[in-house]
């Protein structure tokens, strides 16, 4: 049979293109292009469910976080909360001083030092306290036994609890004048030490104090990056000869990358705020000089001192300028290729 009497299939009838009619919905319309993206109204129709449960969250945000800032507005003032029993009569009639307050800040010495410490503590957190959740995150994924991975998790996740009073016990227990190391030099014919009150290693300590309490919390968050690496990437750099160095550095670090570039740009931002309740109840034992940081200068100006338009002038000037860190940490994670806090 020649090839003209075979009759023609479905299969060539559907290779006709139908044209889609100007009205079908499935069809683009004309002058109309589509975008492929929903509208905002289908959107929030869609999401209503979790828009609604995010809500209580949202308003306490707004509450406690950015009501407040209307506050800020008696750096500019010679703020008395005594001048009436409602704080927004006493700041509509406390006197404007404008910039005054800034200039205090900038010609106070004090305040130099308390930004100097607070640097200091900083560089030694970010250098020293940093990498241990990296670190620890990696020892704890390469045990074999799921037991003994979660002991150790528990371990050193329980300090995170505690308060800083348990903990500055706990460290002068040990390292005190009375504490055991100093008992230990004594029975050993050595003179006892304090490092709970030497100005010298005081920075070294409360770095200390930091990794013993919140390591454990930073090591979820490692793991949890390291629970999304495919065993697969392992296998297959094994196969090609690759140790268990070599499959941490070309594997398990790139895998951590993206989430230490985003707590890395975190950790600048806070980068002035280092503490203030642990600082503030080791500061009568080595003096300002020493352990004098930007929130306890606040708070000594503002409460102790009510000198509350000076207080929040030097809080706004802190506020501006981590706010100026976090941009360029981001900018620095963006020019790596990370995302950062925000995209591009």
């Amino acid at each position: 049979m020649s090839n003209s009497t075979v009759p023609r299939t479905s299969t060539e009838a559907e290779t006709k293109k139908t044209p889609v009619a100007s009205g079908d919905a499935t069809g683009p319309q004309k002058g109309k292009p589509s975008t492929g993206k929903p509208s905002l109204r289908l959107r929030f129709r869609r999401d209503r469910v979790l828009l609604l449960m995010t809500l209580p969250a949202v308003l306490l945000v707004l509450l406690f976080n950015y009501v407040p800032i209307l506050g800020n507005v008696v750096a500019f003032q010679e703020y008395d909360p005594y001048l009436s029993d409602n704080g927004v009569v006493s700041i509509l009639h406390s006197p404007w001083v404008g910039l005054e307050n800034f200039q205090r800040i900038f010609e106070d010495s004090a305040f130099w030092n308390s930004v100097r410490n607070t640097l200091v503590l900083f560089v030694l957190q970010l250098v020293l306290y940093f990498p241990v959740p990296i670190l620890l995150a990696l020892l704890i994924n390469s045990v074999v036994r799921p037991r003994v991975r979660a002991i150790a998790q528990a371990v050193l996740y329980l300090p995170h609890f505690f308060s800083w009073v348990l903990v500055i016990a706990v460290f002068q227990q040990l390292l005190g004048g009375a504490g055991l190391l100093s008992q230990l030099l004594r029975d050993h014919g050595y003179d006892g030490l304090s490092l709970m009150t030497d100005p010298d290693t005081f920075k070294f300590l409360v770095t200390a104090q930091s990794v013993w309490k919140d390591a454990g919390w930073g090591i979820i968050v490692f793991l949890a990056a390291l629970a999304s690496v495919s065993p697969d990437l392992y296998e297959a750099a094994a196969m090609d000869g690759a140790n268990r160095w070599r499959r941490i550095w070309h594997v398990t670090l790139p895998a951590l990358r993206p989430v230490i570039a985003l707590l890395l740009v975190l950790r600048v931002g806070d980068a002035l705020t280092v503490g203030f309740e642990q600082i503030l109840l080791q500061r009568d034992a080595v003096g300002p000089g020493a352990a004098e940081v930007l929130d306890t200068f606040v708070w000594w100006n503002g409460v102790r001192n009510q000198d509350f338009g000076y207080a929040a002038a030097a809080g706004l000037v802190k506020g501006v300028i981590s706010l100026g860190l976090v941009l360029i940490a981001n900018k620095v994670a963006h020019l790596m290729g990370e995302q950062g806090v925000y995209k591009k």
